[in-house]
């Protein structure tokens, strides 16, 4: 008996169907990947590890609404900002750079050698206050500057020199598991000494950037930069720059810089130095 047309094609389509299962199953047995994996894709890229160079930049005197604020924030790497506490910009400047995934650091203002105690800014801590009232000043100081985990000092070359005076703020480092982060702006600052003492986390500056506001003494300092991390000085290099008067400028030379450098070094904030061990 002769089958039709119409039954012949229904028993090929099913009798199809029945194979099609059966690849299917086999290939699920045997442990194939399914047909969306099979799909061809571009070989991967080796991902390259961390570089032996790190960088840290640390951005100091935000808090202020000063001029490069935006700018800097806008960098493509991460930062190190340091915010004086108690000034109209203070909470922002600290929310937004914590958005950003950068460090936050207290810029404690501290007693200089030379000039005015006004150029501190507000609660400046000096050699001649009390103890009691040293630690009240950067207690408040900490608490003034949302989601800080660290400090460094905005000026002090006089009271970084201090025992009596770095000893008190060390110690409240210590309480609120902040790093110190010495700015170097005196070759007597006793900071490292006491916080080897204390236990606290601690690492220094290594060059000032834009500690004259022109473009070409900026240029200059990124370049002695370039030349440490090329000539393998060492494998950390820390380096502060400013908002305010020379903020546009020294963003302006850290937008030019950082392609060149990253062929060198990988861009770390301070806090990610101290986790990786160092110093």
């Amino acid at each position: 008996m002769h089958m039709t047309l119409d039954k012949r094609g229904s028993l090929q389509k099913a009798l199809a169907f029945t194979i099609a299962s059966m690849i299917v199953s086999i290939s699920m047995l045997a442990g194939t990947t399914s047909a969306q994996d099979v799909i061809e894709r571009p070989p991967l890229k080796p991902v390259s590890g961390p570089k032996a160079n790190q960088v840290a930049f640390v951005i100091d005197d935000f808090g202020n609404n000063m001029e490069g604020t935006e700018e800097i924030l806008a960098l493509p790497v991460p930062l190190t900002v340091a915010v004086m506490p108690f000034l109209p910009s203070t909470k922002r400047d600290a929310e937004l750079a914590h958005e950003k995934g950068h460090d936050v650091f207290v810029h404690l203002p501290m007693e200089p050698m030379k000039g005015k105690a006004s150029w501190m800014g507000p609660g400046g801590i000096t050699t001649k206050m009390s103890n009691e009232e040293i630690r009240k000043r950067v207690e408040n100081a900490i608490d003034d500057v949302p989601h800080a985990i660290g400090m460094n000092n905005h000026m002090g070359s006089k009271a970084t020199a201090d025992e009596r005076v770095m000893r008190i703020v060390l110690q409240v480092c210590k309480e609120r598991g902040l790093i110190y982060l010495d700015s170097k702006t005196t070759a007597r600052s006793v900071a490292q000494k006491i916080a080897k003492e204390l236990g606290v986390p601690y690492l220094e500056n290594g060059i000032f950037l834009d500690d004259v506001y022109t473009l070409s003494h900026i240029t200059r300092q990124m370049e002695r930069l370039c030349k440490r991390i090329d000539s393998k000085a060492g494998p950390v290099h820390i380096a502060i720059g400013h908002v305010g008067p020379p903020g546009k400028k020294t963003a302006s030379v850290l937008s030019e810089y950082i392609p060149r450098i990253q062929k060198e070094a990988s861009f770390v904030t301070i806090s990610m130095l101290i986790s990786n061990g160092m110093p």
